[in-house]
């Protein structure tokens, strides 16, 4: 997962910004957000082969985020809200 750490610059290359990534133990199965109506749509589920980092909207983001969280609750780890 990844965010970003620094606004938009631009070098001899063209466009830059910094990310911050930061990995997760268990990757989101693709089955559960394809089966997702709003994360279904997601850039990187219709075209797996396409940007580097790929993007989600908010709300997509929000149903990764979802079921990390349920993951992680029904093992017993994070804060999180319930």
């Amino acid at each position: 997962m990844g965010e970003l750490s620094g606004s938009p610059g631009r070098d001899a290359a063209g466009p830059v910004v910094s990310v911050r990534l930061t990995l997760v133990a268990e990757p989101v199965d693709r089955a559960d957000l394809l089966a997702d109506p709003v994360a279904r749509d997601a850039e990187v589920l219709r075209m797996p082969a396409g940007s580097n980092p790929s993007w989600l909207s908010w709300p997509q983001y929000d149903a990764v985020l979802f079921r990390l969280q349920a993951r992680e609750r029904a093992a017993g780890l994070g804060p999180w809200m319930p």
